[in-house]
């Protein structure tokens, strides 16, 4: 027996399964195609297992128009997966804060972008029940900053260029700007900084120039990756002390800028920064390698 309208009004379709189409077509007009069968499904939607389900990060904007959720994806390849848990991920968030959600793809391949920018529809053609519109950050639209002026207005800004375009054949002159822009801020955050572009960097020459640069400005003595530069340099300056092994590493780090800028390295100057053992005047030489369009300018104000 049926008890309720509410009960009513959907078993009806249980009865005819055939009349919902028939009232999608003849009473809303919806050009919903003719099923060539229909099949009763069980209702019951509960979960009986936990399903783990993770966004990449969640925020909550409050804005003098409302509040939004907005909800980050990093995507490093096309996974049609996501066609199905984006727009779960959305409404699920909707449902427990009723706050509109969007959503947003962070990549750095192109290809990504361009996927993950299609509209997610669901429903039939001309009339789609959920729409998911993803906002993607990439390659394609994140500017490339290169000026160290443009970079220190907003270091925000310059390490998602460094963090987006970091494998193309700009990766030098963002990496530059970036590195002379992070001295404008606090030490705290600028060594965060450095780990978010130093995970990103897939080009091992764009990495380890990125790893040159914060030694030079010793940030990247702060970063966890550098205990390995630590421990080279101990292991191979042991017996001279911890000192000498990191001028050691220091003067390594000179000539590495200085290769991975293209800027021939004359066996003089090779030897007149390896027998250097002031750390301070290596990181003098450091900072000249960045800008230098000779090795001998190096020694230019000496």
């Amino acid at each position: 027996m049926v008890g309720s309208s509410h009960e009513a009004l959907h078993r009806i379709f249980q009865k005819d399964p055939a009349l919902l189409t028939r009232a999608l077509q003849r009473v809303l007009h919806v050009p919903f195609p003719e099923p060539h069968e229909i099949a009763a499904l069980n209702v019951d939607l509960t979960e009986t297992e936990p399903v783990e389900r993770r966004v990449d990060t969640l925020l909550r904007a409050e804005t003098d128009e409302g509040t939004y959720l907005l909800v980050v994806e990093s995507q490093g390849k096309v996974d049609d997966r996501k066609r199905g848990s984006w727009p779960y991920y959305l409404s699920y968030l909707y449902e427990k804060y009723r706050c509109e959600p969007v959503l947003i793809v962070i990549t750095q391949n192109s290809a990504t972008a361009r996927w993950a920018a299609q509209p997610i529809r669901l429903g039939f053609p001309g009339w789609h029940s959920l729409t998911v519109r993803p906002l993607v950050l990439g390659p394609d639209n994140v500017p490339v900053i290169t000026d160290e002026r443009q970079a220190e207005q907003d270091v925000p800004l310059a390490v998602l260029s460094a963090m987006t375009h970091g494998r193309g054949p700009e990766a030098a002159p963002i990496l530059e700007s970036l590195a002379t822009a992070l001295k404008t801020i606090d030490p705290d955050s600028a060594a965060v900084f450095v780990q978010f572009v130093d995970s990103c960097l897939a080009d091992p020459q764009a990495k380890q120039m990125w790893r040159d640069l914060m030694t030079a400005i010793q940030y990247f003595w702060r970063h966890p990756l550098a205990e390995q530069v630590r421990e080279e340099g101990r292991e191979q300056g042991l017996e001279e002390g911890r000192e000498q092994g990191r001028a050691q590493a220091k003067a390594e780090m000179v000539l590495r800028v200085l290769e991975w800028r293209g800027i021939p390295v004359p066996e003089h100057v090779i030897e007149h920064v390896t027998t250097c053992d002031d750390p301070n005047q290596l990181e003098l030489w450091a900072q000249r390698a960045v800008r230098a369009t000779y090795a001998e300018d190096l020694f230019t104000e000496e």
